[in-house]
């Protein structure tokens, strides 16, 4: 088939050459965008009397037949064609004839394709982000049920110190909030217009790109012709905010895998999240859990791919540039996949909070509290750890925990050691008293609960 490009050489190209070079089963994708964008185009071409009003007339009507009629499955996408902006052109010159040809003028698929592309990933970027609130208001949730269910919090993988779930779900809604500051971040400088600016070097003709920008929804412009067909800034930023979004949900599968096991038994995930094993019938597998931490690193291979291509690129255009869209639209597919199974999982999963009690008594997660109790009698912390140390190691070798040693054992390290202690170091103490901003303490939790309920008031 003779290519619609043709002039300078015959186009007519060796059909292994048309499939390397053919992008429409990655861009078909964008077909609304791209007919959106033309009839926005039309309407800026018939303003400035660039062609006709009739023809740009009959141009905005057949791309609204066309749009209608691919919405509908009346129309196929032919997988053979080009690219969806060929596709889209061909079909136009096929129902309205020579008119359809005058479409092109004053664009190229240099600034068409940066527009189709900038247009298509703010619309998901924003999906995106409505899904992400989705998942924080379901952890916001679990953290108000939870708000004084006691667990270790951990260091290093070791018991630490006493905390509340409620607070540990409320650290991962911390996280994910700012990824729905980066996705809108990032939007700001994507929603940039950049139609107008051609193959690289603007148009002769009389063009209002202000006036077209504002159709499509645009904040402005892109103000340099070069800049504005060569970036693809946007499409890393997004990629970077989508790869820090897939690590946040990776650790909080990791966490999930490890609650689950038998050695936790922290929580339990629902049978719909959660596979058997085809030889042992005792296994509940967190799989779904493992393939977002095992997908996770393919989005962060998206954005290595991107940044490749770009890195030794010169100005303006270069083919290699046509690789920009499969690992956006890949990450993209990635990350909605996995919000769409990690959101249900954690609103249906079980919390076993007499595991995580038992779990923070023999973790001696309240030896920094034992400590803390003689330094508020007076002796220095330094020489408070040490007696703390080994009133612990002590326990250890007896097979007790802090809080069933007896006072007379505890008064032989110091005669400091009253009564009080045992309210001192009982977990709940240990909990509420964490009184600092952000910390631990149920009081602390409630408030954290009602600053993150407002930030989420404030994104709807």
């Amino acid at each position: 088939m003779t290519k619609m490009w043709a002039g300078r050489t015959d186009g007519i190209t060796d059909p292994a050459a048309d499939d390397f070079n053919s992008s429409i089963r990655i861009d078909r994708r964008m077909y609304r965008e791209d007919i959106t964008g033309s009839a926005a185009h039309a309407k800026m071409l018939k303003k400035q009397g660039i062609i006709p009003a009739d023809a740009a007339d009959h141009i905005i009507a057949a791309l609204d037949g066309i749009l209608k009629d691919i919405d509908s499955g009346a129309l196929v996408i032919d997988p053979a064609a080009e690219d969806i902006h060929m596709f889209v052109e061909q079909v136009l010159t096929e129902r309205i004839g020579e008119e359809g040809k005058m479409l092109h003028t004053a664009r190229s698929r240099n600034d068409q394709v940066a527009n189709d592309t900038r247009m298509y990933l703010r619309t998901a970027s924003a999906d995106m982000r409505a899904m992400i609130f989705e998942l924080a208001e379901v952890l916001t949730e679990t953290a108000e049920k939870n708000k004084d269910v006691i667990l270790p919090g951990y260091t290093h993988l070791q018991r630490a110190q006493p905390i509340v779930f409620g607070q540990h779900m409320l650290a991962y809604v911390m996280m994910f909030l700012r990824d729905i500051e980066r996705l809108k971040d990032t939007e700001k400088r994507m929603n940039r217009s950049v139609i107008g600016a051609c193959a690289l070097a603007g148009t002769t003709y009389d063009t209002d790109r202000d006036y077209e920008a504002e159709l499509l929804g645009f904040d402005g412009l892109s103000l340099n012709s070069m800049d504005a067909v060569s970036d693809r800034d946007f499409c890393l930023e997004l990629l970077s905010a989508l790869s820090i979004l897939m690590m946040h949900m990776s650790r909080m599968a990791e966490e999930l895998i490890l609650w689950s096991s038998w050695e936790f038994r922290f929580i339990e995930l629902s049978d719909a999240y959660t596979t058997g094993s085809s030889i042992m019938p005792q296994k509940k597998n967190p799989d779904m859990a493992e393939l977002i931490r095992g997908k996770t690193g393919r989005v962060y291979g998206d954005l290595m791919t991107l940044l490749t291509v770009m890195k030794g690129l010169p100005l303006a255009y270069n083919k290699d540039m046509q690789e920009d869209k499969e690992p956006v639209f890949d990450a993209l597919d990635t990350a909605k996949m996995c919000l769409t199974v990690l959101t249900p999982m954690l609103a249906t999963m079980k919390v076993n909070r007499e595991e995580m009690y038992r779990a923070a008594q023999k973790g001696f997660i309240n030896a920094t509290d034992l400590a803390d109790y003689l330094v508020k009698k007076g002796m220095p912390f330094r020489a408070a750890y040490k007696i703390s140390g080994q009133i612990t190691a002590e326990c250890i070798a007896s097979g007790q925990v802090l809080e069933t040693l007896p006072l007379d054992s505890y008064r032989k390290y110091s005669d400091l050691f009253e009564e009080d202690l045992f309210d001192a170091i009982d977990l709940k103490t240990a909990v509420n008293t964490r009184i600092s901003k952000g910390g631990t303490s149920t009081k602390s939790v409630e408030e954290q609960i009602a600053w993150v309920k407002k930030q989420l008031e404030g994104l709807k």
